[in-house]
């Protein structure tokens, strides 16, 4: 029995091809290099030499040596390989998605205008109760606060005209322009201000529309929630 010196990653690969409870590495490595398998003991080396290939001809030592170089070059290669795959798996984990940049501008400008908007607004002095409790259901407590809000908010007061359903037409300068988009919109002038709403939706509905009409015009979304409970 001969023993020879070999490193950790070579001892690795070669026990990772064991194929059964206790096989040896020279089962092993006689298997893989497709020499006859034999059972061999081991036994503990007085000493350790280097490996002698003198027993076999020029010819068998060369194939040996071709075959065990072949199953070094997999090795590396299988390494390489495993490497550059970890290292495309981190590069795709650490790049950035591209944050969306085209709503910003309409977002800000939007910002602005609320703001512009809620510098003249009082809107605790929109609701007045004695005078909410006064108007005809529903409709007439939408007409109402529209109306208050109208009456403060002046030009600024066009900021409705962003608000739509899908497919719904919610605000507009005419009569008509509601009636187009909806023949059942039953469209109401908003006081004196030049402004159409459309009125045929159950009350849950005119409390979101008038809740967006206060956040537009620069109200705070609580704030907002509560004065469209009065409707």
């Amino acid at each position: 029995m001969k023993y020879i010196e070999i490193d950790e990653e070579l001892y690795r690969f070669i026990a990772s091809k064991t194929e059964r409870i206790g096989e040896s590495a020279s089962e092993i490595l006689r298997r893989l290099l497709g020499l006859p398998v034999e059972y061999v003991a081991d036994h503990t080396p007085e000493s350790i030499s280097q490996p002698g290939l003198d027993a076999l001809d020029a010819n068998a030592r060369d194939a040996l040596f071709n075959k065990a170089k072949t199953i070094v070059e997999q090795l590396v290669n299988h390494r390489a390989q495993v490497k550059a795959e970890s290292s495309t798996q981190v590069n795709a984990a650490v790049t950035p998605e591209p944050m969306p940049t085209s709503p910003v501008a309409p977002v800000a400008a939007e910002a602005k205008d609320a703001n512009a908007v809620s510098a003249t607004m009082d809107f605790k002095a929109v609701i007045n109760e004695h005078l909410i409790s006064q108007q005809k259901g529903a409709v007439g407590r939408f007409m109402f606060l529209l109306d208050a809000l109208a009456n403060q908010a002046g030009s600024h007061f066009d900021q409705v005209l962003q608000i739509q359903g899908k497919g719904r037409l919610y605000f507009a300068r005419s009569k008509q322009a509601l009636l187009d988009a909806s023949q059942s919109a039953n469209p109401k002038e908003i006081g004196q201000s030049g402004y159409w709403v459309t009125t045929n939706n159950n009350t849950a509905k005119k409390q979101t529309i008038l809740s967006e009409v206060l956040i537009h015009l620069g109200c705070d979304a609580q704030q907002a929630s509560t004065i469209a409970k009065y409707i």
